[in-house]
Protein backbone atom coordinates (compact mmCIF):
# COMPACT_ATOMS: atom_id res chain seq x y z
CA UNK A 1 0.00 0.00 0.00
CA UNK A 2 2.78 2.37 0.69
CA UNK A 3 4.62 2.02 -2.60
CA UNK A 4 1.29 2.36 -4.27
CA UNK A 5 0.49 6.00 -2.49
CA UNK A 6 4.36 7.17 -2.68
CA UNK A 7 6.52 4.63 -4.56
CA UNK A 8 9.64 7.33 -4.20
CA UNK A 9 9.42 6.58 -0.31
CA UNK A 10 10.87 3.93 1.32
CA UNK A 11 7.97 2.65 4.53
CA UNK A 12 9.88 4.19 7.03
CA UNK A 13 9.68 7.92 5.30
CA UNK A 14 6.46 7.63 5.03
CA UNK A 15 5.85 6.24 8.80
CA UNK A 16 7.98 9.67 9.40
CA UNK A 17 5.83 11.62 6.92
CA UNK A 18 2.56 10.25 8.90
CA UNK A 19 3.31 10.81 12.40
CA UNK A 20 4.54 14.73 11.91
CA UNK A 21 1.29 15.54 10.03
CA UNK A 22 -0.44 13.68 12.24
CA UNK A 23 0.85 15.34 15.25
CA UNK A 24 0.76 18.99 13.61
CA UNK A 25 -2.83 18.52 12.31
CA UNK A 26 -4.04 17.32 15.74
CA UNK A 27 -2.83 20.62 17.41
CA UNK A 28 -4.95 22.35 14.98
CA UNK A 29 -8.17 20.55 15.74
CA UNK A 30 -8.21 19.60 19.27
CA UNK A 31 -10.99 20.95 21.05
CA UNK A 32 -9.88 23.96 23.26
CA UNK A 33 -7.93 25.43 19.99
CA UNK A 34 -10.21 24.60 17.62
CA UNK A 35 -12.50 26.73 19.56
CA UNK A 36 -10.40 29.34 19.77
CA UNK A 37 -9.62 29.87 15.93
CA UNK A 38 -13.15 30.16 15.59
CA UNK A 39 -13.91 32.31 17.89
CA UNK A 40 -10.95 34.49 16.51
CA UNK A 41 -12.06 34.02 13.02
CA UNK A 42 -15.13 35.61 13.88
CA UNK A 43 -13.95 38.49 15.38
CA UNK A 44 -11.46 39.09 12.47
CA UNK A 45 -14.90 38.77 10.31
CA UNK A 46 -16.67 41.14 12.75
CA UNK A 47 -13.64 43.80 12.60
CA UNK A 48 -13.28 43.15 8.66
CA UNK A 49 -17.79 44.47 8.95
CA UNK A 50 -19.21 41.22 8.52
CA UNK A 51 -21.23 42.13 11.04
CA UNK A 52 -24.02 38.99 11.21
CA UNK A 53 -21.55 36.14 9.68
CA UNK A 54 -18.37 37.48 12.63
CA UNK A 55 -20.44 37.39 15.63
CA UNK A 56 -22.15 34.22 14.96
CA UNK A 57 -19.04 32.80 14.79
CA UNK A 58 -17.97 33.70 17.93
CA UNK A 59 -21.33 32.98 19.47
CA UNK A 60 -20.74 29.28 18.07
CA UNK A 61 -17.46 28.75 19.63
CA UNK A 62 -18.92 30.07 22.93
CA UNK A 63 -21.74 27.59 22.33
CA UNK A 64 -19.13 24.82 21.79
CA UNK A 65 -17.20 26.12 24.79
CA UNK A 66 -20.15 25.56 26.72
CA UNK A 67 -20.86 22.10 25.66
CA UNK A 68 -17.41 20.04 25.95
CA UNK A 69 -17.14 21.79 29.08
CA UNK A 70 -20.39 21.64 30.99
CA UNK A 71 -21.85 18.59 29.19
CA UNK A 72 -21.25 14.93 29.98
CA UNK A 73 -20.47 14.95 25.95
CA UNK A 74 -17.04 13.69 26.52
CA UNK A 75 -17.51 11.01 29.32
CA UNK A 76 -19.99 9.28 26.58
CA UNK A 77 -17.65 9.30 23.93
CA UNK A 78 -14.98 7.88 26.34
CA UNK A 79 -17.29 5.83 27.69
CA UNK A 80 -17.93 3.81 24.19
CA UNK A 81 -14.39 3.38 23.78
CA UNK A 82 -13.32 2.17 26.71
CA UNK A 83 -15.58 -0.26 27.05
CA UNK A 84 -15.67 -1.68 23.54
CA UNK A 85 -13.30 -4.38 25.45
CA UNK A 86 -13.61 -5.84 28.69
CA UNK A 87 -11.13 -6.58 30.89
CA UNK A 88 -10.49 -10.74 30.50
CA UNK A 89 -10.28 -13.17 32.44
CA UNK A 90 -6.44 -13.94 32.75
CA UNK A 91 -5.45 -17.44 31.59
CA UNK A 92 -3.26 -20.12 33.84
CA UNK A 93 0.30 -18.92 32.09
CA UNK A 94 1.44 -15.86 30.24
CA UNK A 95 4.84 -15.71 27.70
CA UNK A 96 5.03 -12.11 28.23
CA UNK A 97 3.11 -8.67 28.54
CA UNK A 98 3.24 -5.79 26.29
CA UNK A 99 2.31 -2.51 27.65
CA UNK A 100 2.07 0.58 25.59
CA UNK A 101 4.06 3.64 26.70
CA UNK A 102 2.26 7.05 27.86
CA UNK A 103 2.66 6.63 31.65
CA UNK A 104 5.55 8.68 32.04
CA UNK A 105 5.98 11.90 32.00
CA UNK A 106 8.93 12.74 30.13
CA UNK A 107 9.45 16.37 29.97
CA UNK A 108 9.91 16.85 33.74
CA UNK A 109 11.84 13.49 33.19
CA UNK A 110 14.36 15.38 31.30
CA UNK A 111 14.52 18.63 32.95
CA UNK A 112 14.06 17.57 36.99
CA UNK A 113 15.90 14.45 36.02
CA UNK A 114 13.78 12.24 38.09
CA UNK A 115 10.59 9.48 37.20
CA UNK A 116 7.27 11.00 37.29
CA UNK A 117 4.01 9.88 36.43
CA UNK A 118 0.97 10.99 34.67
CA UNK A 119 -2.70 9.97 34.46
CA UNK A 120 -1.76 6.69 32.61
CA UNK A 121 0.35 5.61 35.48
CA UNK A 122 -1.99 2.33 35.70
CA UNK A 123 -0.43 1.18 32.68
CA UNK A 124 3.01 0.58 34.73
CA UNK A 125 1.69 -0.46 38.00
CA UNK A 126 -0.79 -2.72 36.56
CA UNK A 127 1.87 -4.21 34.62
CA UNK A 128 3.74 -4.54 37.57
CA UNK A 129 0.77 -6.30 39.48
CA UNK A 130 0.85 -8.89 36.30
CA UNK A 131 4.69 -9.64 36.05
CA UNK A 132 4.52 -10.62 39.82
CA UNK A 133 1.46 -13.05 38.88
CA UNK A 134 3.42 -14.48 36.21
CA UNK A 135 6.95 -14.56 37.25
CA UNK A 136 8.20 -16.19 33.90
CA UNK A 137 6.16 -13.67 31.77
CA UNK A 138 8.86 -11.28 30.06
CA UNK A 139 7.92 -7.53 30.16
CA UNK A 140 8.02 -5.59 26.92
CA UNK A 141 7.95 -1.82 27.74
CA UNK A 142 7.36 0.13 24.51
CA UNK A 143 7.65 3.93 24.38
CA UNK A 144 10.01 6.06 22.29
CA UNK A 145 10.23 9.78 21.85
CA UNK A 146 7.31 11.25 20.54
CA UNK A 147 7.62 14.98 20.33
CA UNK A 148 8.49 16.91 17.74
CA UNK A 149 8.72 20.70 18.58
CA UNK A 150 11.72 19.82 20.82
CA UNK A 151 14.03 17.32 21.66
CA UNK A 152 13.04 14.84 24.42
CA UNK A 153 13.91 11.29 26.06
CA UNK A 154 12.46 8.43 25.33
CA UNK A 155 9.88 6.79 28.04
CA UNK A 156 11.93 3.43 27.78
CA UNK A 157 14.23 5.73 30.91
CA UNK A 158 11.81 6.35 33.61
CA UNK A 159 10.28 2.81 32.45
CA UNK A 160 13.43 1.26 33.05
CA UNK A 161 14.25 3.27 36.60
CA UNK A 162 10.27 2.11 37.72
CA UNK A 163 10.46 -1.60 37.02
CA UNK A 164 13.92 -2.52 38.27
CA UNK A 165 13.45 -0.02 41.23
CA UNK A 166 10.51 -2.13 42.13
CA UNK A 167 12.06 -5.43 41.94
CA UNK A 168 11.03 -6.51 38.01
CA UNK A 169 14.15 -9.06 37.72
CA UNK A 170 16.78 -6.82 34.61
CA UNK A 171 16.44 -10.07 32.72
CA UNK A 172 12.60 -10.38 32.46
CA UNK A 173 12.57 -6.47 30.81
CA UNK A 174 12.68 -5.56 27.57
CA UNK A 175 12.71 -2.37 26.82
CA UNK A 176 11.82 -0.74 23.06
CA UNK A 177 12.90 3.01 22.96
CA UNK A 178 12.37 3.69 19.06
CA UNK A 179 8.57 3.32 18.82
CA UNK A 180 7.04 6.96 18.51
CA UNK A 181 3.30 5.50 18.04
CA UNK A 182 0.78 2.69 18.15
CA UNK A 183 1.97 1.18 15.11
CA UNK A 184 4.89 1.18 15.69
CA UNK A 185 4.84 0.06 19.08
CA UNK A 186 2.73 -3.10 17.54
CA UNK A 187 5.49 -3.46 14.61
CA UNK A 188 8.67 -3.31 17.10
CA UNK A 189 6.47 -5.27 19.68
CA UNK A 190 6.47 -8.57 17.45
CA UNK A 191 10.22 -8.03 16.62
CA UNK A 192 11.17 -7.59 19.87
CA UNK A 193 8.93 -10.49 21.52
CA UNK A 194 9.49 -13.18 18.51
CA UNK A 195 6.16 -14.73 19.64
CA UNK A 196 6.08 -18.65 19.28
CA UNK A 197 3.19 -20.82 18.48
CA UNK A 198 1.17 -22.07 21.99
CA UNK A 199 2.30 -18.72 23.57
CA UNK A 200 -0.07 -16.14 25.26
CA UNK A 201 0.65 -12.06 25.67
CA UNK A 202 -1.06 -9.78 27.13
CA UNK A 203 -1.48 -6.28 25.64
CA UNK A 204 -1.25 -3.01 28.38
CA UNK A 205 -2.99 0.44 27.21
CA UNK A 206 -5.69 2.69 28.88
CA UNK A 207 -8.85 1.25 28.33
CA UNK A 208 -9.64 4.14 25.73
CA UNK A 209 -6.89 3.61 23.39
CA UNK A 210 -7.56 -0.30 23.42
CA UNK A 211 -9.37 -0.09 20.28
CA UNK A 212 -6.73 1.02 18.27
CA UNK A 213 -3.64 -0.45 19.76
CA UNK A 214 -5.58 -3.73 18.98
CA UNK A 215 -6.18 -2.76 15.48
CA UNK A 216 -2.54 -2.44 15.40
CA UNK A 217 -1.42 -5.63 16.60
CA UNK A 218 -3.68 -7.62 14.50
CA UNK A 219 -2.28 -5.92 11.51
CA UNK A 220 1.28 -6.28 12.53
CA UNK A 221 0.39 -10.02 13.02
CA UNK A 222 1.57 -10.08 16.81
CA UNK A 223 -1.48 -11.88 18.81
CA UNK A 224 -2.05 -10.99 21.93
CA UNK A 225 -4.78 -10.60 24.73
CA UNK A 226 -6.32 -7.17 25.31
CA UNK A 227 -6.12 -6.14 29.02
CA UNK A 228 -7.38 -2.37 29.41
CA UNK A 229 -6.38 -0.44 32.51
CA UNK A 230 -6.43 3.15 33.43
CA UNK A 231 -10.49 3.84 32.80
CA UNK A 232 -11.38 7.50 32.84
CA UNK A 233 -15.45 6.79 33.32
CA UNK A 234 -17.51 5.59 35.63
CA UNK A 235 -19.86 2.45 34.81
CA UNK A 236 -23.98 2.65 34.17
CA UNK A 237 -25.53 5.51 34.74
CA UNK A 238 -23.14 7.62 36.32
CA UNK A 239 -21.77 8.22 33.16
CA UNK A 240 -24.41 10.75 32.43
CA UNK A 241 -23.50 12.81 35.30
CA UNK A 242 -20.42 15.33 34.11
CA UNK A 243 -17.96 16.33 36.51
CA UNK A 244 -17.77 19.15 39.02
CA UNK A 245 -14.55 20.34 37.11
CA UNK A 246 -15.30 21.31 34.09
CA UNK A 247 -11.31 21.14 32.85
CA UNK A 248 -12.31 17.23 33.16
CA UNK A 249 -14.97 17.63 31.15
CA UNK A 250 -12.88 19.51 28.45
CA UNK A 251 -10.55 16.66 28.80
CA UNK A 252 -12.77 13.47 28.33
CA UNK A 253 -13.86 15.59 25.20
CA UNK A 254 -10.26 16.05 23.63
CA UNK A 255 -9.01 12.38 24.36
CA UNK A 256 -12.24 10.78 22.77
CA UNK A 257 -11.33 13.39 19.66
CA UNK A 258 -8.02 12.44 19.43
CA UNK A 259 -8.67 8.36 19.79
CA UNK A 260 -11.47 8.52 17.25
CA UNK A 261 -9.63 10.57 14.76
CA UNK A 262 -6.40 8.09 15.30
CA UNK A 263 -9.17 5.59 14.50
CA UNK A 264 -10.29 6.95 11.16
CA UNK A 265 -6.43 8.15 10.03
CA UNK A 266 -5.40 4.27 10.92
CA UNK A 267 -7.62 2.73 8.88
CA UNK A 268 -7.34 4.73 6.26
CA UNK A 269 -3.81 4.02 6.42
CA UNK A 270 -4.22 0.46 6.91
CA UNK A 271 -2.39 0.50 10.45
CA UNK A 272 -5.63 -1.62 11.82
CA UNK A 273 -7.55 -3.88 10.80
CA UNK A 274 -11.27 -2.74 10.89
CA UNK A 275 -12.44 1.16 11.50
CA UNK A 276 -13.28 0.27 15.32
CA UNK A 277 -12.01 -2.97 16.48
CA UNK A 278 -13.59 -4.81 18.33
CA UNK A 279 -12.97 -8.38 20.48
CA UNK A 280 -12.75 -11.66 18.56
CA UNK A 281 -13.60 -15.06 19.61
CA UNK A 282 -9.64 -16.12 19.46
CA UNK A 283 -8.40 -13.48 21.18
CA UNK A 284 -6.33 -14.30 23.99
CA UNK A 285 -6.10 -17.98 22.58
CA UNK A 286 -2.42 -19.53 22.37
CA UNK A 287 -1.06 -18.30 18.95
CA UNK A 288 -1.01 -20.91 17.08
CA UNK A 289 1.28 -22.43 14.08
CA UNK A 290 0.40 -19.60 11.65
CA UNK A 291 0.67 -16.81 13.58
CA UNK A 292 0.14 -14.43 10.91
CA UNK A 293 1.93 -12.32 8.17
CA UNK A 294 4.86 -9.77 9.32
CA UNK A 295 4.02 -6.08 9.28
CA UNK A 296 5.90 -4.98 6.40
CA UNK A 297 4.26 -6.32 4.29
CA UNK A 298 1.72 -3.53 5.50
CA UNK A 299 1.26 0.16 5.34
CA UNK A 300 3.55 2.25 6.77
Amino acid sequence: MVRAICPRWTVPEYQALFFYVAKLGWFVVQPLVAILLLAALGLVLAWLGRRRFGPSLVVLALVLLAVVSLSPLGLVMTAALEDRFPRPELPERVAGIVVLGGAFDTRIARTRGNTEFNDAADRVTEALILARRYPEAKVIFSGGDASILAEDVPETLSARDFFLGAGLSPNRLILDGKARDTFENAVYAKELAAPKPGETWLLITSAFHMPRAVGCFRQAGFPVLPYPVDYRTPAGTEVLRPSTASIRNVEKVHFAIREYLGLLAYRLQGRTDALFPAPRAGDGAPIPEASGSPASGTAG
